[in-house]
């Protein structure tokens, strides 16, 4: 099967290079594709107290944040990457509307090996959502 575009999943640690790196190398030889996307806390959704804080404006910061750090990952592949996409939301959903809309026919993805990634881990979730191929890169910690 040969991947005409895929999207790389990161979270915006220094470990999503690794994911970077490995998406580049399968899309290099296939003429694929690359797109990254990062998924942040809807910040909304979370709050329910009643300080007077605008979420709005807090929400925008961390999407222009997380918009250059997406270009500095751009940078560091040295490949063409046709879309940076940042979202807020549930991964597995956020994911999965992403996937359809852009045509993806492959996932990149992390997984962390620590004690919480065993108990907590948004990989399984987009295993059991993803509708397309993945390829899930242990990260070591």
């Amino acid at each position: 099967m040969s991947y005409q575009h895929i999207l790389v999943a990161v979270d915006l640690s220094e470990d999503s290079k690794q994911l970077v790196d490995k998406a580049v190398a399968l899309a290099k030889p296939l003429g694929a594709e690359v797109s990254f996307i990062h998924i942040d806390i809807n910040y909304a959704e979370l709050y329910t107290g009643l300080i007077d804080i605008n979420l709005a404006e807090t929400q925008h910061q961390a999407l222009e944040s997380s918009q250059r750090q997406l270009q500095s990952y751009a940078e560091h592949a040295n490949y063409p990457i046709k879309h940076t996409l940042v979202g807020a939301g549930d991964l597995s959903s956020e994911l999965c509307e992403t996937i359809a809309e852009y045509n993806i026919d492959m996932v990149v993805c992390g997984h962390h090996q620590d004690f919480w990634s065993k108990l907590l881990s948004s990989t399984r979730q987009l295993i059991n959502c993803s509708p397309v191929d993945m390829l899930v890169v242990p990260l070591a910690d």
